[in-house]
């Protein structure tokens, strides 16, 4: 492939792995919408549904590690298909659930699959495209798609959901399906497998998704105050003793699941906080956005999805913009500004009131869609930046683990703040109060973000480039 342009296999293959990519988001979206009307039919107590929703990601938050490291270690092309295919079968059978624990059991597996489908597409992108303006460019396409199905996916759930809701989970089986056919002939594995001539470490794999399974589920229920303080610093506690086991475990292996000297990257280190905070900030944003348009005015959901239609603009924005901006700036600087817009987008919606027009919305619904350009493709592009190709995967798994962690923590701490301002009063002026005080959170994750990229540009003035010193290779730091 020419460093500059692709050729019609390089845009068919990353047009599959962006179907990929697109497919995950609009999954998670969708079933955001459709959740009131699976209540409604299947009779689910609040406790159940909001465990359909926390089943996925502790899924997806709890294995996507593993799943980064298995890309490497076991061959990108295979986890990527074996996994789209429990994607698929999975969420078909969430579609023909009847009781509430088969919607459980469905969405914790389909989280599962995400998080070893991720970041082995991911991985895929960077191997099969040489570094440089046409990584870049296919990146920015990528990353376009991942955050456009999001968006776009409010606007289907929506839809689907006036249909029947089942529909929200047998859509993306057809999706899937489309996208296998498409896999098979055309995705290879660029590089070769980093078999490990000692074996697998089944003893780090085991220790590092049980701490990502336990943390995952302590920042889940930090949004349910009901649940018991004692018990979610119990999971918090459990999750950081098996995570200093499986530091532990690594360290001692001859054949280490995650070579722990790529922590030492600060590139990485700061992309992956930035990612925690900006993808956090949205999650508890978007929340708040759906409870003020549906609860306090009425709204169908519907009309929800078609509000933050606006921020699906960087489907369109991502792949044009980025690149080019990276090529010229530098992935530090295009980040910081995209930042910077996140907290002006959020601070703007703070004055929300009762009777607020659309138009008044509308600011905040822009500046989201260009700051997502801005982010989201040069946070993909900077998560494998200095890393060796063949622990993409790696890199791809803790990009990917930072960003669903920063999700539910974004969600966590706007509900928590949420019941707290409410206390016993339920009247539209307190809960419009409530929602005003729980939107500081966005603003104040996003800031922090900003806060930790500034460093990197800090690091690259001090190296006299636009971008952080160059970072050392993995012989230099191996742990």
């Amino acid at each position: 492939m020419s460093n500059q342009r692709m050729d019609g296999r390089a845009r068919a293959v990353l047009f599959v792995l962006c179907g990929a990519i697109f497919l995950e988001g609009i999954d998670v979206a969708m079933l955001n919408v459709a959740l009131p009307a699976i209540r409604a039919d299947l009779g689910l107590s609040t406790g159940t549904l909001s465990g359909v929703v926390s089943a996925y990601v502790l899924g997806y938050g709890g294995f996507m590690l593993l799943g980064g490291r298995a890309a490497d270690l076991l061959g990108r092309r295979r986890m990527f298909l074996t996994w789209l295919v429990v994607f698929l079968v999975f969420s078909g059978l969430g579609g023909f659930a009847t009781e509430g624990w088969m919607l459980l059991v469905a969405r914790f597996v389909t989280g599962v699959a995400a998080a070893f489908l991720a970041p082995a597409g991911l991985s895929l992108v960077t191997t099969n495209f040489p570094e440089g303006p046409q990584r870049n460019r296919a990146l920015g396409i990528y990353a376009g798609m991942a955050a456009g199905g999001f968006s776009l996916g409010l606007v289907a759930g929506g839809l689907l959901t006036s249909i029947g809701w089942r529909w929200v989970f047998f859509a993306p089986v057809i999706m899937s399906a489309l996208i296998l056919a498409a896999a098979i002939p055309l995705v290879r594995d660029s590089g070769a497998r980093q078999r490990p001539a000692g074996g697998f470490d089944l003893a780090g794999a085991v220790s590092v998704a049980g701490a990502m399974l336990l943390l995952a589920y302590g920042v889940v229920r930090l949004e349910r105050p009901a649940d018991g303080r004692a018990g979610t610093a119990a999971m918090f506690l459990g999750g950081l003793l098996l995570l200093a086991v499986f530091v532990s475990i690594e360290r001692r292996s001859a054949n280490p699941l995650v070579r722990l000297g790529i922590l030492r990257n600060p590139t990485l280190v700061r992309t992956n906080v930035a990612a925690l905070l900006f993808l956090g900030a949205f999650a508890g944003f978007q929340f708040l956005v759906t409870l003020y348009l549906q609860e306090l005015r009425g709204w169908s959901a519907l009309q929800t999805g078609l509000a933050m239609l606006l921020i699906g603009l960087d489907l369109i924005l991502s792949p044009l913009l980025a690149p080019r901006l990276v090529d010229r700036f530098g992935n530090v600087r295009v980040l910081f500004g995209g930042l910077l817009l996140a907290v002006l987008a959020y601070a703007l919606f703070l004055p929300v009131g009762p009777d607020w027009t659309y138009a008044a919305m509308v600011p905040t619904m822009l500046l989201l869609g260009l700051s997502f350009s801005l982010v989201y493709g040069p946070l993909t592009m900077a998560g494998t930046d200095g890393v060796e190709e063949s622990e993409h995967g790696l890199a791809g798994g803790l990009l990917y683990t930072a960003m669903q962690f920063g999700t539910a923590l974004g969600l966590s701490a706007v509900t928590a703040v949420t019941v707290a301002a409410l206390g016993e009063h339920d009247s539209p002026g307190v809960a419009l109060d409530a929602l005003r005080s729980a939107l500081l959170v966005p603003v104040a994750l996003v800031l922090v973000g900003a806060i930790v990229t500034a460093f990197g540009l800090r690091a690259g003035r001090a190296a006299g480039t636009g971008e952080p010193a160059p970072v050392p290779t993995p012989a230099e730091v191996a742990g």
